[in-house]
């Protein structure tokens, strides 16, 4: 497994190589799909629509009881923890926070300068990352998939992959961001790993088909639910994930709940830390 990864990583940079090679003909780092694309007989797990859902960032690999599809750390789950949840009937998504740069993780040497940007609003210990440097950030996240491939996982959630709509220190537009994640699925994918889009409904017109479900975070107490209309079109998977400092319980179950089963989403009340505290939709 290390030798394939070594030799993917490998490719990656001679691809560069080529292109910066063309001069002014030639494509800038990280403004064209560079990641390799699936054969053919590739396959991977599609969640389907209505599955229940937790999303624990504390509580890495436990299994949460009638929860069909759990959301847990890339880095702090074991490949134990993902065995017990399969044992348990369900799915693992790896959590991956591909758009921006945490000081705590074990690879954090990883990231040169040049990458790192503004510090993430709330979050003193991350920073934005400058994705359109594909050619630095694709190696780095390539290893962070094949962890997740190698514990067991069954997806992967790209996480902060909206840099365009922040201020992030870079000048980075939408097109930077779909560019950015059309590659980090097409590794996904290579490792037979379904893909989630986080947030992002402005990509949907061109990422549609390219990941497998989607996560919406407060869609329902910011209005823009419907936005992943297109994510429905095709039947995808649809987690809407609502937090208990802006929503109340009655409001959740009351208000949410219809509205999503009505566009046929799950939709989940969590706290803003997303540790174990859950409510689901009543029955």
């Amino acid at each position: 497994m290390m030798l394939f990864n070594r030799l993917r990583a490998i490719c990656f940079v001679a691809t560069i190589a080529l292109l910066a090679a063309c001069g002014a003909g030639g494509v800038p780092a990280g403004s064209g799909v560079l990641a390799p694309t699936p054969s053919p007989s590739a396959t991977w797990w599609a969640p389907a629509p209505g599955s229940n859902f937790q999303y624990d960032l504390s509580q890495a690999g436990l299994p949460s009881p009638g929860a069909a599809i759990e959301d847990i750390d890339w880095e702090a789950t074991t490949a134990s923890d993902v065995a017990s949840l399969h044992a348990a009937g369900g799915r693992a998504v790896c959590y991956v926070d591909a758009g921006s740069y945490e000081n705590w993780r074990s690879d954090a040497s990883s990231f040169p300068a040049v990458v790192l940007g503004d510090t993430y609003a709330g979050y003193p210990n991350e920073r934005w990352l400058d994705i359109r440097r594909i050619d630095i950030l694709a190696p780095i996240m390539d290893a962070r998939i094949a962890t997740c491939r190698t514990k067991g996982f069954d997806g992967v959630e790209f996480n902060n992959v909206d840099g365009y709509s922040n201020t992030t220190g870079f000048p980075l537009t939408l097109q930077d961001d779909e560019n950015y994640l059309t590659n980090l699925a097409a590794f996904a994918h290579a490792d037979g790993l379904a893909v989630g889009l986080k947030n992002a409904p402005e990509m949907l017109p061109t990422i549609a088909s390219t990941v497998d479900f989607a996560i919406n975070e407060s869609c329902w107490a910011q209005g823009w639910c419907a936005a992943d209309a297109p994510l429905r079109a095709q039947h995808k998977f649809i987690v809407d994930v609502e937090y208990d400092d802006v929503t109340t319980a009655t409001q959740f179950t009351s208000t949410y709940c219809p509205a999503a089963a009505a566009l046929g989403d799950t939709t989940i009340l969590k706290h803003p830390a997303l540790d174990a505290w859950i409510v689901t939709c009543p029955p």
